[in-house]
């Protein structure tokens, strides 16, 4: 499937955005504005540029040392549609997705039930970190997120335990 996702930018080789070398995309956009963001510039709707889907995924195809793919932002969920598009190509690739948003799994969740992008996007992901970062409770020290208050939900283990438990990465 072709289309367009309006990113802020994308970060070709990342280690800090999930386990492994990742290629990072960065939308366009965002409802949370959370105080303290290491991404204000991706906050404007009106801001970055359009990129066809197929450009980002033949980005990913050339380089054979990553991983995964990771969504972030500004708020992924606002480009459902077509980052489930590339979810299913990143998959095809076997590569993993991880997706950090500024909603919580269980918003997700009540969003999904009447938003099928949501939930084709959240049943594509891998790996989300949930929840607004929060500058009160910023923790240098944790793994893969800024604030105490996200959580590594790994969603995989969770559909193939068909698991409504939450299941958090370790």
């Amino acid at each position: 499937m072709s289309g367009n996702i309006r990113l802020a930018g994308i970060v070709d080789e990342s280690v800090v955005d999930g386990s492994g070398i990742r290629l990072t995309v960065f939308v366009q956009g965002c409802p949370h504005r959370c105080k303290g963001c290491h991404n204000p510039a991706s906050h404007d709707y009106d801001g970055g540029v359009d990129t066809p889907i197929d450009e980002i995924a033949a980005r990913i195809q050339k380089n054979p040392l990553l991983s995964g793919v990771t969504y972030s932002g500004g708020e992924p969920f606002l480009h459902a549609a077509a980052l489930a598009a590339l979810s299913d190509r990143v998959h095809a690739m076997g590569l993993n997705v991880w997706c950090y948003t500024g909603y919580t799994y269980d918003e997700l969740l009540q969003k999904a039930a009447s938003e099928p992008d949501t939930a084709a996007l959240l049943s594509s992901v891998d790996i989300l970190v949930d929840g607004r970062f929060e500058d009160d409770k910023k923790d240098l020290t944790l793994v893969f997120r800024g604030s105490s208050n996200q959580r590594l939900i790994n969603l995989k283990a969770m559909r193939e335990a068909r698991a409504s438990e939450i299941i958090l990465l370790k």
